[in-house]
């Protein structure tokens, strides 16, 4: 082909990318407009090439770069599209023209005819001339296409006349500035033109037009239709925001409310979350689609109204949406859907209600996407999206993409939120089905706890405490401590709490119920595996504090298995460490455990706690532990005031382990509210004791209760003398229950039968254990006591005796 005479123009733009390509350009170079335009000048052609574009204007011979790859030495003249008086660049880019030199290499009329009428008719700039008045002399091919309006009807018009929108009138002050500075303008521009109703987004520039002397005849201005690209950049600011904005918290309602504050107002003028109600209670949805009436609850709602947000105040309220809803049939067909007001689908779903009906016309919704929430296969909700008077465009199909990547990020934040709270319920509840949610009154003891958890999001451990009752108005205390964390650890802790329990019943010492504890944890290792390993106490190592107070004798026995030693606080305030033998962590084997008994006095308080209670980043071990010493020490006034203020002072900064605190302080048993009586091994001893006890009964206005225990001492007394040995001893304890113990030097302990038709024996305990609330068992340093707790009339008992606070 003959290129001898063809002339090829390209437009640049400020960076340098290629913004027109001519037909000349095509023939003479190889490449295609649409291969082209918006390829940077210096790697299409060479960067001598995209040197000529510079600010002033330059004619040279230069190597430019051929589709093919080969380089050809072509004349090269830059032009600036717009100049200062100095002669400095201020427009938007440059237009070369690449030919065949013509004789001298000079640019002669035809080049610049060419240039010009390319300019006027065939550029991809947007190009209008206003003069000083700012009113429109000229207009390109481009810019009448793009406005929309003929010469005639753009002439003498001003800029205001033909762009609506809010940034209209400021753009236009800002041309005035450029006629008046000599200053180029550049910017972003929103509106609307005659050709188009929906508003666009532009980038316009404004350049003075000045004669050879210097003096400005008007102003150039340039357009270029940057809409979709605009958009593209919100919709990617609007995810790069989701993805940070949506989900910071495991909280479905907090995360819902993100998503609506995400989209409001930059996306939509109201939005609403609504998910399964059935989903809130903690249930696990159906997956796929759901067919049908639903229930929903909202947790999110947001709408802008006159420019002000508003976050509705019906979040958390339900409501049912019929089959034919839009709601309704996003969720059965899984798909999401867009709508205009005048729609057969919203006129029907709105004429059910007179206050829907209202709200729409109050916020003027012209405009509707309604959106599942989906993740992972399972429907969790439904997202409805609005625009009203506020913005006028309707959703479009972009639109409509963009908001399903949304609600699908979101969803799954809510999924995981959901998770999350899910386990974290079943875990609570796990947590509160272990330890004692209220403990019980106790006449021997006050007590006050705190449970504090490493980790309080998950809000479970392997710590724990507890307040066992047990006869004779005796109280069993308990503080355990199992390694590790979380389920695992709390499912541990649950396990060995119950055997203490268990345990206690039978009503052991404090050594011999650690030793039993001990083997049972050795056996729980060895049936989970663990028992194949060195470590045995691999699967569940713990330790533990037991202690038993008896309110009549004001006696603790107490022992360890390398738990931390309690703290006692005297009733003058003196606190300090309890002596006690540490022994080794349950689940070890082989060590014995020892018991210490000590004397408290009525009103002293007895610390038992974990070592997360006392464990800190930023002290040692003994820091902690005088920390906790001094806190028991300060003045206080309740119990639970003293515990907060422990807590509060040992761990300022929060537990790095689980920690749990159990306080208690001590009371001592009315002396008048105990008899007791010495039993000679003699058959007529029985109607004496029997007399006895119902005097005494008489004495503390028991009357009603006399003629159980009447019956019920006799018969305790009778097998101790037939089958116990001396000495034999009769005691009765008066507190909220009545207790009947009968104790002798025999260990044997009976155990209840129900006797044949033709028995002489075997109904004693059997008639014992039918009169009265419970009875049982305990062996003691000398033999054994069988005791039995009888309920008192509902008036004595809400009264009860007084137990002594204080010496």
């Amino acid at each position: 082909m003959d290129t001898s005479r063809v002339l090829g123009l390209v437009v640049t733009d400020r960076r340098g990318l290629i913004t027109g390509w001519s037909p000349g350009a095509e023939r003479l170079l190889g490449h295609t407009a649409a291969e082209a335009v918006g390829q940077p000048v210096a790697e299409l052609l060479g960067p001598n090439v995209y040197d000529a574009a510079g600010s002033e204007e330059r004619h040279r011979a230069l190597p430019v770069r051929h589709r093919d790859g080969s380089l050809l030495t072509l004349p090269v003249s830059g032009y600036p599209l717009a100049t200062d008086v100095a002669g400095r660049a201020t427009g938007p880019g440059s237009i070369l023209v690449i030919g065949p030199p013509p004789a001298g290499f000079a640019v002669g009329e035809r080049e610049r005819e060419a240039l010009s009428t390319w300019t006027l008719e065939a550029s991809p700039l947007a190009l209008t001339v206003y003069d000083t008045d700012l009113r429109c002399v000229w207009q390109s091919e481009r810019m009448r296409r793009l406005s929309g309006l003929s010469d005639e009807e753009r002439r003498g018009r001003r800029l205001t006349d033909v762009l609506v929108g809010p940034d209209a009138a400021e753009w236009e002050e800002r041309t005035r500035r450029a006629l008046l500075t000599g200053e180029e303008q550049a910017g972003e521009v929103r509106g609307s033109l005659p050709a188009g109703s929906s508003s666009r987004v532009f980038d316009v520039s404004a350049t003075p037009l000045r004669d050879e002397r210097g003096r400005t005849l008007g102003v150039c201005t340039t357009v270029t239709d940057v809409t979709r690209a605009s958009r593209d950049r919100e919709r990617v600011a609007l995810l790069n925001d989701a993805s940070v904005r949506i989900g910071s918290t495991l909280d479905v309602t907090r995360t819902g409310r993100e998503l609506t504050e995400v989209v409001v107002p930059r996306f939509a003028d109201f939005a609403r979350v609504d998910l399964l109600e059935v989903l809130l209670r903690g249930d696990e949805p159906a997956p796929g689609p759901i067919a049908g009436a639903v229930r929903l609850r909202r947790i999110a709602e947001l709408n802008l109204f006159e420019g002000v947000l508003e976050a509705q105040t019906t979040a958390g309220d339900s409501d049912v949406y019929l089959a034919d809803s839009p709601a309704a049939l996003c969720l059965a067909s899984g798909r999401s859907a867009m709508y205009l007001t005048e729609d057969p689908v919203i006129r029907a779903w709105a004429a059910l209600s007179p206050a829907r009906q209202a709200k729409i016309a109050r916020f003027g919704t012209h405009s509707w996407m309604l959106l599942p929430v989906r993740a992972r296969g399972t429907t969790l909700g439904v997202v409805m999206l609005t625009r009203t008077r506020e913005t006028p465009e309707p959703f479009e199909s972009d639109d409509l993409s963009l908001a399903e990547d949304l609600v699908a990020r979101a969803a799954v934040c809510l999924d995981n939120a959901r998770r999350f709270t899910r386990e974290r319920t079943a875990a609570l509840a796990l947590q509160r089905s272990l330890l004692p949610q209220r403990l019980p009154y106790q006449s021997a003891v006050q007590v006050a706890s705190r449970y504090l958890p490493a980790s309080p999001s998950i809000g479970v451990g392997g710590d724990w405490y507890d307040v066992i009752r047990l006869s004779g108005e005796r109280v069993a205390l308990v503080v355990g401590d199992v390694v590790g964390h979380g389920i695992h650890a709390a499912a541990a802790m649950g396990r060995l709490r119950t055997a203490v329990r268990t345990l206690a019943d039978v009503d052991p010492t404090p050594d011999e119920l650690l030793t039993r504890l001990d083997d049972l944890v050795i056996q729980l290792a060895a049936e989970s595996g663990a028992g194949r390993d060195a470590d045995t106490a691999a699967d569940i190592g713990a330790t533990c504090l037991y202690a038993v107070y008896d309110p009549v004798s004001r006696r603790c026995s107490l022992a360890r298995a390398g738990h931390p030693a309690p703290v006692l606080v005297a009733p003058d305030g003196a606190a300090g460490f309890l002596e006690l033998p540490a022994g080794p962590p349950l689940g070890l084997g082989g060590v014995p455990f020892e018991s210490v008994e000590v004397a408290l006095a009525p009103g002293s308080l007895l610390a038992l706690y974990t070592d997360g209670l006392v464990e800190s980043r930023q002290r040692d071990l003994d820091a902690g532990l005088e920390a906790l010493r001094t806190a028991l020490t300060a003045p206080a006034g309740s119990l639970e005031d003293v515990c907060e203020h422990v807590v509060r002072t040992a761990l300022p900064d929060g537990p790095v382990d689980d920690a749990a605190l159990l306080l208690v302080r001590t009371r001592a048993l009315d002396g008048r509210r105990v008899a007791a009586w010495d039993v000679t091994a003699d058959a007529a001893a029985v109607s004496r004791v029997r007399s006895e006890s119902v005097r005494r009964m008489v004495s503390w206005g028991l009357e009603e209760a006399a003629f159980v225990t009447e019956l019920v001492v006799s018969e305790l007394v009778t097998n101790a003398i037939r089958y116990g040995v001396p000495p034999i001893q009769l005691r009765l304890i008066h507190d909220h229950v009545l207790t009947c113990e009968v104790s002798d030097a025999n260990s044997t302990a009976p155990h209840l039968r129900r006797a044949r038709v033709f028995d002489e024996g075997g109904r004693g305990l059997l008639l014992v254990a039918q009169l009265t609330q419970r009875w049982g068992t305990r062996q003691t340093a000398t033999g054994k006591t069988i005791w039995c707790e009888q309920a008192l009339p509902a008036e004595v008992a809400s009264t009860g005796p007084k137990p002594v606070e204080a010496a």
